[in-house]
Order: C-alpha cells, then sequence, then structure tokens
C-alpha cells in the first residue's frame, strides 16, 4: 500500500504543478498530505487515502477525470480506481464561479452544501479533513477571511453529518475554536 500512495503522492504533486499554498511558501501537495493523514487516522483502505491525497486534482489543475482514472488503474486494481475516482468526484465542487459567474459566492455556496449533503459518507469524512486542514492555516493567516470561511465550514459540518463522527467532530472542535479565537 505504501508504495501505492507514494505513487499517488507524485502524481498529485506533478499535478498541482507549481501551485503553493495560499498561505504558506509549502508546495501544495502538503495539504493532500496532511488531509490523507487525518483520514488514515479513522479509515485505512487505500480508495479513501488515494481520493484524499487526489481530492482538489479535478478541481485545481487540467487532469481530467479519465486521464486521473487511466492513471489510477495503472496503479490500483480497478475496484479500488473506481471505489476512488467516484470519492474525488464526489469531493470535486461543482459550483464553482468560473462555471457560474453569475452566481455570488453565497449561491455558489448553498448549491455546493445542498450536492455535499448528498454525497457519501467516504466522501463527507474526507471532507471533513480537508476542513479540519484549512481551518488552521486560514483562521491564522486571513483573518478578515475567516469569519466567513469559518462560517460556511460550521454549515457543512453541521448539515454533512454521515462521514466519521469521530472526525466530524474534530473538525466542529477545531472550526469553533477558531472562530472563538477570531473575536
Amino acid at each position: 500500500m505504501e508504495s501505492v500512495l507514494t505513487q499517488i503522492t507524485i502524481f498529485a504533486d506533478k499535478a498541482h504543478g507549481d501551485q503553493m499554498r495560499k498561505y504558506s511558501a509549502d508546495r501544495y501537495i502538503v495539504h493532500p498530505v496532511r488531509v490523507m493523514a487525518a483520514v488514515k487516522y479513522c479509515d485505512n483502505r487505500l480508495p479513501m487515502l488515494v481520493a484524499a491525497l487526489l481530492h482538489d486534482v479535478l478541481e485545481d489543475t487540467p487532469v481530467t477525470r479519465d486521464q486521473m482514472f487511466d492513471f489510477l488503474l495503472s496503479v490500483m486494481d480497478p475496484d479500488d480506481a473506481e471505489q476512488t475516482i467516484t470519492l474525488v468526484v464526489e469531493m470535486t465542487d461543482v459550483y464553482v464561479k468560473a462555471d457560474y459567474p453569475q452566481w455570488n459566492r453565497q449561491t455558489r455556496k448553498e448549491k455546493e452544501l445542498a450536492r455535499i449533503v448528498t454525497t457519501s459518507p467516504d466522501a463527507q469524512t474526507i471532507k471533513y479533513a480537508d476542513i479540519l486542514d484549512n481551518t488552521t492555516e486560514i483562521a491564522a493567516k486571513d483573518p478578515n477571511f475567516a469569519p466567513r470561511y469559518l462560517r460556511e465550514c460550521l454549515v457543512i459540518l453541521t448539515q454533512a453529518d454521515k462521514g466519521n463522527p469521530r472526525l466530524r467532530e474534530t473538525a466542529l472542535h477545531a472550526v469553533r475554536e477558531a472562530l472563538a479565537g477570531l473575536r
């Protein structure tokens, strides 16, 4: 499994190219690696770990679903590859500004929330880990944006409740603590 995860990490890092984390000098890959580590704490299935590593690739890079799936088939068995691609697609935002420029952020986030609530428990678990990782950086580095972002996360965590309950509670606690710290 570690060999597959290493290959996936390299693939994700190459896909993100020169992209850096917004609030640090780190390459973007540090975020999906931390998300995977949080998921691994509660679920050690390969498709979950791989989807955590790839969760932003379709949304933030030129890599297509078919390209990703072909790569997955080269390193995983077909069932695991199919489960992984399904999770990554579920994790990929649909209501983005580029596709819905006529909608404001609030409308896009409301539509995205309605979509997230319908995703699988596994996708929601990865979403909890994603929120958990982003919360710390955004709260510390962007006090102007943090209140809005954290309130959006709180709504997601409140309504998308099918994932791992322990990770959800951890994320809820982190978001609430971050919000309290901004006051």
